[in-house]
C-alpha cells in the first residue's frame, strides 16, 4: 500500500482509541500517556542493567537510566528509546518532562519529519535523548507504513555495514576484567575505554590473549597534549586503529596540535553533539562519532554523516548503553560509515527487543523487517 492510499484509508482525522501501553518487561515502572488525535505518544522509564561495571575517565556506573517510547497510529506502532548516561545532562525526569509536552495532534501527515523536528526544537532546547526517542519511534512508524527498512529507503547496501567493536574497560577485580576480555573473542575489533590511570595495563592484559585490532576511547581523560601524543605513539605499536576524544572537549587547540603529530586518526566524541558541530570538528579532528542520543535521532544523524563525508572526514557510528531498539535504529545507517561501535545492547542484561545481530563480528541489519527492524520481546 502506498503512502497516499494509506493516509486515505486510515481515516486519519478521527480520534484514535486509547489502549494501554504494553512493554511487558517493564515491571512496575510508572506509566505515562500523551493523547493525540492522530498519533498517540506513550512512554515509560526503563533502567538498563549493565553486565559489567563501566569504569570511565570521569565516572563509574552499573546501570543507565532510560525511557521507552511508542508512537501508535491506527494499529501501527513505532518504537523509540532515550538512554541517558550521566555526561549527557539528561535524566528520567527531564526526558519524561519533555515528552509530556509533546502533542502530535497538529500533524495530520506523519511523513512531515522536518516539521515535526522543528516542533520538537520549539518545545525546549537541548533534551537531545528525549528528542531522539520521538525521532526513532517516528522513523519506525514511517518505515512500517511504507513496509520498508530504513537502509532501503536511504538507498544503502547492507553488505557495506562494517564490523562493530566490542567495549571493555579497566576493572580492579582481575576475574571481572578477564571475564570482559573473554567476551571479546567473537569480535574482530575491541574498543578499550581509557583515561582511568591503568590504560597500558588493560591493553597488555588483552594482548596476553589476543592480537585483535583495537580502538581507544579516552573519554576526555588525557589532560596533557604531550601525554596524549605519547599514548598515541604507543597505541600505534599495539595495532590500534584510532583514538576517540583523547582530551577534554574544551582543549580544541591542543587537540589540533595532537592531530598534526599523531600516527593515529583522532575522532571527536564528546566534542560533537549535533549537525553544526561537524564543521567545528573539521579543524581539530580527523573524524566524528555520531550517536543518536546526541544527534536527536536518525533524521539529523543522516545529515551529519553526509556533511562529514563532504568535508573529507572519517565517520564512526556509536551508541550509548541501549536496548536493541536504538542500536538497531543506528544500524540502519551503518553502511554509510567507516567504523561502528554498536554493542550497547550486548552490554546490558535486560534487553527487551530483538533486532540487529552481530555475525562474525559484522553488523547485520534485519533485512525482512520494516522500519528500524525491531520486535518487542515477551517477558
Amino acid at each position: 500500500m502506498n503512502r497516499r492510499n494509506f493516509l486515505r484509508t486510515t481515516a486519519i482525522g478521527a480520534a484514535m482509541a486509547v489502549t494501554p501501553l504494553s512493554f511487558s518487561a517493564l515491571g512496575q515502572a510508572t506509566r505515562n500517556t500523551v493523547k493525540s488525535g492522530r498519533m498517540r505518544l506513550t512512554f515509560e522509564p526503563y533502567e538498563l542493567k549493565l553486565k559489567h561495571a563501566f569504569n570511565l575517565a570521569r565516572n563509574q556506573r552499573t546501570s543507565t537510566p532510560g525511557v521507552q517510547v511508542r508512537i501508535d497510529l491506527d494499529g501501527i506502532t513505532g518504537y523509540g528509546e532515550a538512554s541517558m548516561p550521566p555526561y549527557l545532562g539528561e535524566n528520567v525526569e527531564s526526558v519524561t518532562g519533555f515528552l509530556s509536552q509533546v502533542d502530535l495532534t497538529q500533524f495530520a501527515d506523519p511523513f512531515r519529519v522536518k516539521d515535526i523536528h522543528e516542533y520538537l526544537e520549539s518545545i525546549a532546547p537541548n533534551n537531545r535523548a528525549a528528542k531522539a526517542s520521538v525521532d526513532i519511534a517516528l522513523h519506525d512508524l514511517l518505515g512500517k507504513i511504507m513496509n520498508q527498512p530504513w537502509y532501503k529507503i536511504w538507498g544503502l547496501n547492507p553488505d557495506k555495514a562494517p564490523d562493530t567493536s566490542y567495549t571493555i574497560s579497566y576493572n580492579a577485580d582481575p576475574d571481572e576484567m578477564n571475564a570482559e576480555i573473554e567476551e571479546t573473542a567473537p569480535f574482530k575489533i575491541v574498543k578499550v575505554k581509557m583515561g582511568v590511570g591503568h590504560d597500558k595495563e588493560l591493553v597488555r592484559a588483552l594482548r596476553a590473549v589476543s592480537a585483535v585490532p583495537i580502538c581507544v576511547d579516552a573519554n576526555q581523560g588525557w589532560t596533557s597534549k604531550e601525554h596524549a601524543l605519547e599514548m598515541c605513539n604507543w597505541l600505534a605499536e599495539q595495532n590500534c586503529r584510532f583514538v576517540e576524544q583523547p582530551m577534554p572537549k574544551e582543549m580544541i587547540d591542543e587537540t589540533a596540535w595532537l592531530r598534526e603529530r599523531s600516527p593515529l586518526p583522532i575522532i571527536a566524541d564528546e566534542f560533537l553533539q549535533r549537525l553544526p558541530d561537524v564543521r567545528k570538528a573539521a579543524g581539530a579532528y580527523d573524524g566524528i562519532n555520531i550517536k543518536l542520543m546526541k544527534s536527536t535521532g536518525l533524521h539529523e544523524a543522516h545529515q551529519m554523516a553526509e556533511l562529514a563525508r563532504a568535508l573529507g572526514m572519517k565517520v564512526m557510528l556509536g551508541c550509548m548503553t541501549e536496548t536493541s531498539c536504538a542500536v538497531t535504529a543506528a544500524a540502519q545507517l551503518s553502511p554509510m560509515v567507516d567504523w561502528a561501535d554498536l554493542d550497547g545492547n550486548l552490554l546490558i542484561a535486560n534487553d527487551i527487543f530483538d533486532g540487529t545481530k552481530i555475525v562474525d563480528g559484522k553488523v547485520t541489519i534485519p533485512s525482512d523487517r520494516p522500519g528500524i527492524g525491531v520486535i518487542p520481546l515477551k517477558a
